[in-house]
């Protein structure tokens, strides 16, 4: 075994997807492309899944009861969820502009600060997806 010192790893060169399980596709497709603007990169209807374009990553979307979502187990729900939260950075960020827009299609904001993260330190913005995931918006 080599000590971290020397090991190389891997040499992961960023986030490729993440994965949500959500129980109303049609409310998790209209949070995900129409408040937030990403664009749906594929559909799989076959498995319940939906590919979300973020930048140069995924965002996938998998219904619960999909062929692919009856793998991982009972659905998120108020006393379990399948991550802590997921940070989205934004290539045009302005916090008053970012709240103005949530709260414009009615998605309640959390706390608003400044955080650490991939770039160092940044102003961000926590709220709730539609399937009650908590998300981080940055710049």
């Amino acid at each position: 075994m080599t000590t971290a010192a020397t090991d190389k790893g891997l040499g992961v060169a960023g986030i490729d997807h993440v994965v949500l399980r959500v129980l109303d596709m049609d409310r998790a497709l209209a949070f995900y492309t129409g408040i937030l603007g990403l664009p749906l990169a594929r559909r799989r209807d076959d498995l319940g899944m939906m590919h979300l374009r973020a930048g140069d990553a995924l965002i996938d979307l998998v219904a619960v009861d999909g062929v692919l979502g009856r793998k991982g187990g009972a659905a998120p729900g108020a006393e379990g969820h399948n991550m802590d939260h997921l940070c989205l950075r934004l290539a045009d960020f302005d916090a008053d502009r970012v709240i103005a827009h949530l709260k414009a299609h009615g998605v309640p904001v959390g706390d608003v600060g400044v955080r650490y993260g991939a770039t160092g330190e940044a102003t961000s913005v926590y709220l709730k997806d539609s399937e009650g995931n908590n998300l981080e918006l940055r710049g």
